[in-house]
């Protein structure tokens, strides 16, 4: 079973120094058919205005996934990262992938301190395990790494190359142009949730265009294919419990 959900079927809000688009209830957006997909609880498309952001806020037992698609954005947490001398520096940038896992509790901050707009994917998917010790990771993934492809960014399996989930889920990123195609096998038992991020993409038949979205279940197969003069394509796929 596939369902479509298009862009402009999302929540939206507008605060002046943020734009978000919520694939999921979220805030004031509360919608009894959009709760979550599988384990897989927020996609939040968000617009950061220049010299803004969040401040200093908590969570818990959440797997966070922040994806960069254009600007800059400074993470400082209660982990010490973003601080001066730290191990992870906090500044995420396109190609970017930021993990961190909320567990028993975390507080962060996220400040837009560029000259123009970021914007980004922000990602929450609920863990396997409660309670755990909080966690950070961040890794860069070429654009030709995931040409043409689906790259594994994010897997609660172990895979190397990817940050590492406490979730039953795994993340892809893919850009596509040119009728570059792709497939990917899928397990019937379980989901799979593909975000086009941006330009326009035919996912299993359907054509999807950027914030478009498309449900899987009981599925065996993924085919992706960019037609030659439509935009640059980026995706992401959610394999899912």
């Amino acid at each position: 079973m596939m369902v479509l959900r298009r862009s402009n079927e999302r929540g939206q809000a507008d605060h002046g120094w943020l734009r978000s688009f919520h694939s999921f209830s979220f805030a004031d957006y509360l919608d009894p058919q959009h709760m979550s997909f599988g384990n897989l609880r927020v996609i939040n498309e968000d617009f950061i205005a220049a010299g803004t952001g969040f401040g200093t806020h908590g969570h818990r037992d959440m797997e966070i996934v922040t994806y960069l698609v254009s600007g800059e954005l400074a993470h400082k947490d209660s982990m010490g990262n973003g601080e001066a001398g730290a191990a992870h520096s906090g500044v995420i940038r396109p190609g970017d992938v930021q993990r961190m896992s909320a567990g028993r509790g975390v507080r962060h901050s996220e400040f837009n301190h560029s000259g123009a707009p970021t914007h980004l994917l922000q990602i929450w998917i609920q863990p396997n395990q409660i309670g755990i010790e909080p966690s950070y990771e961040q890794k860069h993934y070429e654009a030709q790494s995931k040409r043409g492809r689906l790259c594994l960014v994010a897997s609660g399996r172990g895979e190397p190359g990817a940050v590492t989930i406490h979730a039953d889920a795994a993340m892809y990123s893919g850009l596509f142009d040119d009728n570059e195609s792709a497939s990917m096998a899928l397990v019937p038992t379980r989901q799979a949730y593909v975000h086009v991020v941006r330009g326009r993409l035919q996912v299993n038949g359907h054509v999807l265009d950027g914030g478009d979205a498309l449900k899987l279940s009981g599925e065996i197969q993924l085919d992706l294919h960019h037609a030659a003069q439509d935009p640059e394509a980026e995706v992401l796929v959610f394999d899912l419990a």
